[in-house]
């Protein structure tokens, strides 16, 4: 049976992955902050050269990666593959980063867009989860298809950090948005491959995002907290 996406789980979705919704994902550049300071990023095509590798190699990757195993798992399934993404982190800062979010996530859509689906599957959860595995709770409770999560999630997922780098280099809001647009066919691209990943395709060639964000962790003066 071929899943679609109605118009009210296409709002919620775009309701769930807005900056607006109340994760604090502001205050988070995923090591970003030091790439800036060491000169690393220092542009346009810069950022969009870090990001695209991250996304198509790194942790961004991985994330999808989660999200599209939990979405089909079973119920014992999705608590081993939580259980992988809470310990999944590089760093400190990227584990801070990705569990509050998570948390937060998660405990808004309890309040907001309660249903019997939602508590059983939440209450499985044996560890924090990350925002890829509440993201999987939250759309498998509504029915929400998901390729079209993945996509979304990885759209946002840039977008967040195209919004830090907007404020770090600092870019203008319409090289922003260039990176974002040059930045859509990586998404597209990862969000297909990881339609039918297993935890065995986890993995990260993107060390220097990692290591950006352990220096950052001794960064004298910042803005963010990753």
């Amino acid at each position: 049976m071929v899943m679609t996406t109605s118009a009210e789980q296409l709002l919620r979705l775009q309701c769930w992955l807005s900056p607006a919704f109340p994760i604090g994902a502001f205050s988070y550049s995923h090591g970003l902050e030091f790439a800036v300071e060491a000169g690393l990023v220092h542009d346009r095509v810069s950022l969009t050269d870090w990001l695209e590798a991250d996304l198509r190699h790194g942790s961004g990757r991985n994330e999808a990666v989660f999200l599209a195993c939990a979405l089909v798992a079973d119920d014992e399934a999705f608590v081993d593959i939580a259980e992988v993404a809470a310990v999944s982190f590089g760093t400190r800062e990227l584990a801070l980063e990705g569990l509050s979010q998570g948390e937060a996530f998660l405990a808004m859509i309890l309040k907001v867009w309660p249903n019997e689906a939602l508590h059983r599957r939440a209450g499985l959860l044996e560890v924090q989860p990350t925002l890829a595995i509440a993201m999987a709770v939250a759309c498998t409770a509504h029915g929400i298809e998901g390729r079209t999560a993945s996509h979304l999630f990885l759209q946002a997922w840039c977008a967040n950090l195209v919004n830090a780098a907007v404020r770090l280099v600092p870019l203008g809001q319409t090289d922003g948005q260039l990176a974002q647009a040059a930045l859509e066919s990586a998404v597209i691209a990862t969000a297909e491959e990881v339609g039918t990943a297993t935890l065995e395709d986890l993995g990260s060639a993107a060390l220097m995002v990692d290591w950006a964000s352990a220096q950052h962790e001794n960064q004298y003066t910042r803005l963010f907290r990753s």
